[in-house]
């Protein structure tokens, strides 16, 4: 719990202190549903078009001053899928286990990811991703995020809260659907967490499939936010549900 408290700290400082000085969002602008849909699957389009996978899978900004990135494809190239949802995940065809292992709706996951959050915005008529967030980065920190709460939250906790602060959450307080959704569509490597990386894909996760404007664990900071989780999936594990919940 600690662990979560603390990451949920970390995300706040750093989410109001990375805007970055080229790149101004007027928060004055407020868009009603129906817009802040269209923009956030407008932007994600672009993000998949101005960005590419490193050598170990990173996703990578283009530099438009420089050509020895060109030879490498964009995002929207690897295979990809969007869901009814909104989300979009992406594969990596020559990173993923064989066979690997199924990840279950309540399993105990570790990730190896680099995730980040964006608000969608309009600049000179074109709609982008701006004012980045950095959610997580293992590419960073070295460490394995361990069973977050953002993918399943235990009763226990989450009945924890509700009793401290007298409200009547559910699960999407804590959670982020999209995330949920995406992984569906990957497996888990038997690793050991000494193991190099080298990033399984992406899901791009839209505000309404993240926590759009409800209240959420984080207070405002991920309203309207949309999410990009580049990662690696390690050792998943069926939760048992008498012990840990």
């Amino acid at each position: 719990m600690k662990k979560i408290l603390l990451g949920i700290a970390l995300s706040v400082v750093v989410l109001q202190g990375c805007k970055k000085d080229d790149d101004v969002v007027d928060d004055t602008v407020v868009l009603t549903v129906e817009e802040q849909n269209s923009y956030d699957d407008a932007a994600a389009l672009k993000f998949m078009e101005d960005n590419y996978f490193n050598s170990k899978g990173v996703i990578t900004p283009f530099d438009s001053t420089k050509d020895t990135d060109d030879n490498y494809p964009k995002l929207s190239s690897y295979p990809h899928e969007k869901l009814p949802s909104g989300v979009i995940y992406i594969t990596r065809t020559d990173a993923q286990p064989d066979p690997g292992k199924v990840v279950g709706s309540t399993d105990v996951i570790n990730l190896f990811q680099v995730g980040k959050s964006y608000l969608s915005v309009k600049v000179d008529d074109k709609i982008s991703f701006g004012s980045e967030s950095t959610f997580a980065n293992s590419v960073l920190s070295g460490d394995v995020i361990k069973d977050p709460a953002y993918f399943y939250v235990k009763s226990s906790v989450l009945k924890k809260y509700n009793e401290t602060y007298s409200t009547t959450y559910g699960r999407n307080f804590y959670e982020i659907e999209g995330l949920q959704e995406g992984l569906k569509y990957f497996k888990s490597f038997d690793l050991t967490e000494s193991a190099d990386y080298n990033m399984q894909g992406v899901i791009i996760v839209p505000s309404r499939a993240a926590f759009a404007r409800d209240a959420n664990i984080y207070g405002t900071s991920y309203n309207n936010r949309s999410f990009v989780f580049n990662f690696q999936l390690y050792n998943t594990k069926t939760r048992n549900m008498e012990t840990e919940d």
